[in-house]
């Protein structure tokens, strides 16, 4: 059973993340188009021809895949919830290891201030307190920004994964972050 989308909203240094909810759309098409030049050089749904239609698109499925315990994705909103900063999310889940892939993103203007940073720290307190045991962040090794939220984020460098991220039709080569509760990553 999932977590009640209504009960799932976390406070962190000067934001708040919680479930994406429709009323959203907008924000999330102004943030995503923003940052063309620089989410989408990492993730292949932040092109050029993004669309409204393509916000809505991707909060009808947050809001299905939540209710249906396949993935747990949040807006990332300033305290004052003025416009979306980015997201951040569990998914591909591995009941079998209790683990799952941990994923985020900054709008262009909003990087560089420990957003994606706070944001990581406050869905994976989240996903321990729902039984995980650890989270993987799979990162382009050229994707020196996440590799670095990753790194401030607590996470373990476990390697290199070749061929490992489909990007816009080719293979890029991945680096491997793992992240522990707090307890074990200070072991």
């Amino acid at each position: 059973m999932s977590p009640d989308r209504s009960a799932c909203e976390f406070h962190g240094d000067g934001i708040v993340i919680r479930p994406w909810q429709r009323n959203d759309a907008s924000a999330l098409y102004e943030a995503a188009r923003e940052s063309i030049d620089t989410v989408g050089r990492w993730l292949p749904w932040c092109h050029e021809n993004y669309a409204r239609a393509d916000s809505a698109a991707w909060i009808e499925h947050c809001i299905t895949t939540w209710d249906a315990g396949e993935q747990y994705a949040f807006a990332v909103l300033p305290d004052d919830r003025s416009r979306v900063l980015g997201g951040v999310g569990l998914n591909k889940f591995d009941g079998d290891r209790r683990m799952a892939n941990l994923g985020y993103w900054v709008r262009a203007s909003a990087e560089r201030r420990g957003v994606a940073t706070q944001a990581v720290r406050l869905v994976s307190a989240f996903g321990f307190e729902l039984g995980f045991a650890q989270f993987e962040i799979v990162a382009p090794m050229d994707n020196l920004a996440s590799r670095r939220v990753a790194e401030k984020s607590g996470a373990r460098f476990v390697g290199i994964e070749r061929s490992r991220i489909g990007f816009r039709g080719r293979r890029l080569d991945a680096a491997i972050y793992v992240l522990l509760p707090p307890a074990q990553n200070a072991a």
